[in-house]
């Protein structure tokens, strides 16, 4: 076994880090938060506490991160007693965070003048992923490197990618999560038509879930949505950013993404109305007060 570490203990990178404590490695934990790396290492023996990111690098071979923004991927990364700062030569470094693709290459190339080796591996399968270590991971960077330490990834997740060089991985995952946060606004646009007309929510859906239209998207967010369960499983705040994220790519190589952008207007909306912490599937609910419907369970 390992000793690893792991930075960030938010809603993805707190079960994470769990999965890689049972599975039998010791990890230095370190979070933003320090009374959840306390609470971590309160209930796993093998979890480490550590007061910063470079003190998590100087006891790791290999360390992951799972944070919410490219500034915060960057501090983590390279600010004071930052990853930079306690990794020796040779330790690989694996960012699950969803950020920048130019932000990521910045701060491998960074790594690299220290002999330090840096992988973006950005992730999904949300919360229900995270705890059930059935994660989807996308990399990008040295594939002798991943193949390398690919035996730690294993224990948060199923699926795993190499997608290229430096930054590709992240590429990958913002194509999924635009076109994942596309098919969104699609299903609520449906689902708000559809009930506006009449149609039962709960028909519509199973009408759906049974035609070419059928996807893993709405057979999982459809019952929450008729429930008015909204608890946070990706939020919209950070689907939101990763729309934005997408945007950016496609205007520095001058590609057209004109459904992406009013995606990211309607998520945008959603944010103004008060849900940037709830799921995304509260995006709905923008449509909803402006059609003068809820979609809902019928009794």
């Amino acid at each position: 076994m390992a000793t690893l570490g792991f930075l960030g203990l938010g809603i993805m990178g707190l079960p994470m880090a769990r999965n890689l404590l049972r599975a039998g490695h010791k990890v230095a934990v370190w979070s933003h938060d320090i009374s959840k790396a306390q609470k971590l290492a309160r209930e796993e023996a093998n979890a480490i506490l550590t007061a910063t990111p470079a003190a998590v690098a100087e006891q790791a071979e290999c360390v992951f991160s799972c944070v919410g923004t490219s500034a915060m991927s960057e501090s983590v990364m390279l600010g004071p007693d930052g990853v930079i700062e306690g990794a020796k030569p040779g330790t690989v470094v694996a960012d699950a965070s969803t950020v920048s693709p130019a932000s990521s290459r910045n701060i491998g190339a960074r790594m690299a003048a220290q002999r330090i080796h840096f992988l973006d591996a950005p992730c999904t399968g949300s919360k229900p992923g995270a705890e059930g270590a059935t994660l989807t991971f996308m990399v990008g960077g040295d594939k002798a490197v991943f193949d390398r330490v690919r035996p730690y990834f294993e224990p948060m997740g199923k699926q795993f990618y190499y997608c290229g060089g430096p930054g590709m991985g992240l590429e990958a995952k913002l194509t999924q999560n635009l076109t994942l946060a596309s098919m969104l606004m699609a299903f609520n646009e449906g689902m708000v038509l559809a009930t506006k007309a009449g149609v039962d929510p709960a028909l519509m859906v199973e009408i759906l879930n049974n035609s070419a239209a059928k996807s893993g998207l709405v057979s999982f967010k459809a019952p929450y949505i008729l429930k008015r369960d909204f608890t946070t499983n990706f939020s919209t705040k950070w689907m939101a950013k990763d729309v934005g994220m997408a945007l950016d790519s496609a205007r520095q190589m001058h590609i057209p993404l004109p459904l992406t952008a009013v995606t990211q207007q309607m998520f945008q909306a959603a944010i103004a109305e008060g849900y940037a912490d709830e799921d995304m599937c509260s995006t709905i609910k923008v449509l909803e007060e402006w059609a003068g419907v809820k979609v809902t369970q019928q009794s």
